[in-house]
């Protein structure tokens, strides 16, 4: 444990990177992260996470993690070393992170008091991070193993959300062995899916994010192309009807006293994309209308649904929580985001600016809530 005293500033490790493929959004989103921590406060160590899974020391440079000229940063730009790596002792007694590089002695760069990862996808967001710091005895920003493993599986937080009684859309799985061992029957059953619930239908990645490998399939004929891109990005996949509707989304965050729901956003239609889709989120920057124009009682029920998904997947810290409002006026929760994006697009940090929480307000709140939280069984 590190020493406490009236002059010691936490040490934040911001992480991020990490081999996901989103990969990008992580650095776009630590950049925006590293330039909102209140520096008179803390101390901060960036560490950022290669697509091939070195811990590398990094420039504390927001300005170089933006994307510039539709060009997407990446942790190797902006390691120190090409080969230097950075290890987290996994020992609760020692948080003493320590640099090496070949052929030199290796240096201790402190203690670290707190660990802000902003890691998107698998390997990070996923609940093995998490379980890395349990390991190590470190405090961190955000949900724990079981939270996270839950919020990255669409799967299993479907089957979470419905155990709980919260509405849930039409959608099937197709797992490794189905489509390896008879990708005919799988694509029967995708078919038979469709005939019960009608074209077009969505193919996504069971376990990725940020629209990554989603497709909107519209007949039989695109089908295995949209599995295949899916199945790139993790070879489960999840299928899903349409529901149309508005796009709303809200986000929770937790207080003192619990958690609390944000006003809502609405994503409008995209014109330029047949969806909400990478593009549209991160290159063409469209923009969400924050509040949603909804009714005070639409307001209540959804910041109701937002806070009982927190709840359902034992969640900490933050989450936004995705939402279909039907043509019926029906909510339908869609999924929950762990760690949701802080770039400055980004609906998250928007969402709490418009409640009242300004954005280093919430990069500060959240990392005292999680130096306030042990770690181990809570």
């Amino acid at each position: 444990m590190s020493s406490q005293t009236s002059s010691h500033k936490p040490r934040v490790a911001v992480v991020f990177g990490g081999r996901s493929s989103e990969h990008a959004i992580s650095v776009l989103t630590a950049g925006a992260v590293l330039r909102a921590i209140d520096r008179e406060k803390y101390d901060v160590l960036p560490i950022g996470i290669t697509t091939d899974g070195r811990w590398a020391l990094t420039a504390d440079d927001p300005d170089r993690m933006a994307i510039t000229d539709g060009r997407l940063p990446s942790v190797a730009e902006l390691a120190e070393s090409a080969e230097g790596g950075v290890v987290l002792p996994v020992d609760p007694t020692n948080r003493e992170v320590v640099y090496s590089e070949p052929g030199s002695v290796p240096k201790a760069l402190g203690e670290v008091d707190v660990v802000f990862p902003v890691l998107h996808g698998p390997y990070g967001e996923d609940g093995t991070l998490q379980g890395l710091l349990e390991l190590s005895g470190v405090p961190y920003v955000g949900s724990g193993v079981l939270a996270s493993a839950v919020g990255q599986d669409k799967d299993y937080m479907k089957r979470v959300f419905a155990s709980f009684g919260l509405p849930v859309g039409p959608y099937e799985v197709i797992r490794p062995r189905e489509w390896e061992q008879d990708p005919a029957a799988a694509r029967k059953k995708i078919v038979d899916f469709a005939g019960e619930h009608g074209w077009p239908l969505f193919v996504k990645p069971a376990r990725a994010g940020s629209s990554m490998g989603i497709s909107k399939v519209d007949d039989l004929s695109g089908l295995d192309e949209a599995i295949e891109e899916a199945r790139s990005h993790d070879p489960k996949i999840l299928v899903e009807s349409l529901l149309r509707g508005r796009e709303i989304e809200c986000g929770v965050l937790e207080f003192e006293d619990g958690p609390r729901a944000s006003v809502p956003a609405e994503i409008p239609p995209v014109t330029a994309h047949d969806f909400y889709d990478f593009e549209a989120k991160y290159i063409d920057s469209a923009t969400g209308i924050v509040p949603a124009p909804l009714t005070a009682e639409q307001t209540a029920e959804i910041q109701g649904l937002a806070v009982a998904a927190f709840e359902a997947a034992s969640c900490e810290g933050l989450v936004r929580a995705d939402f279909f409002l039907q043509d019926n006026g029906e909510f339908v929760i869609n999924e929950i985001n762990t760690l949701p994006g802080f770039t400055p697009i980004s609906m998250y940090p928007r969402m709490w600016q418009e409640s009242g929480v300004s954005y280093p307000e919430l990069i500060d709140r959240l990392l005292q809530a999680a130096l306030q939280r042990s770690t181990g069984l809570r």
